[in-house]
Parts: structure tokens; sequence; C-alpha cells
């Protein structure tokens, strides 16, 4: 078992998760029941599957959550760059939203090949 609130991985997921909610509050009320509930349902998902998997048994157990979590991480990407085509996000921060992204999907991979090891 892992300590997931010490993970920098998860610490990370969170801000991101945080921003996702903060950028994706002004959708327009017609977004409310479809995308905006599908980006914010992703993120979550995102660190959700980090402390999750944290919970199991068996290292291998964890590296599937973490692939979970890879899977969402791609997942809300796509949903970020949708976000950016309606005009709903602007440049800056669809570059942000990314870069965090891709961050995470770089600390993820690493972390689930030191766990295979």
């Amino acid at each position: 078992m892992h300590k997931f609130r010490e993970l920098k991985l998860w610490q990370k997921a969170m801000d991101l998760t945080v921003d996702v909610y903060q950028h994706t509050d002004h959708l327009p009320q017609s977004e409310r029941f479809v995308l905006l509930s599908q980006v914010r349902r992703c993120a979550v998902s995102i660190c959700s599957n980090i402390a999750e998997g944290a919970g199991r048994n068996s290292n291998g157990e964890f590296i599937q959550f973490l692939g979970m979590a890879n899977g969402s991480a791609y997942e809300l990407e796509t949903q970020i760059e949708l976000l950016h085509k309606l005009n709903y996000i602007d440049e800056t921060v669809r570059t942000t939203l990314f870069n965090q992204v891709d961050e995470i999907q770089k600390m993820l991979f690493k972390l689930m090949k030191a766990l295979k090891k």
C-alpha cells in the first residue's frame, strides 16, 4: 500500500482537477449535463484512480489503476481540445491545461515503469 497523498503525481492531478473546475465554471447551461459533466468527471477520474490504485494490495493492481488514470488523462486532453474548438476556453487556458496533463502523463509513465521493476 502506498500513501497517495504524499505522491507528487496525485497532488498535481488534484491541482489539475481544481483548474478544470475553475476554467469550466462559465460553460453555458446547455453544456451542464453533457460536456461540463464529462470533462469534470474525467479530471476527477485521474486523481481518483491514482488514489484507489495506491490502496490496492499489489504493485500490479496499482499499475492497472495508473493505466486507467492515464487513459483518463488522454480523454481529458481530447475534451480540452474540444472546449477550445467550441470557444469555451481560450488558447492560454488550453495551453496551461495541456501542459498540466502532459506532465501528469509523463509522471504516470515513470511511476508505472518504476513499479514494474
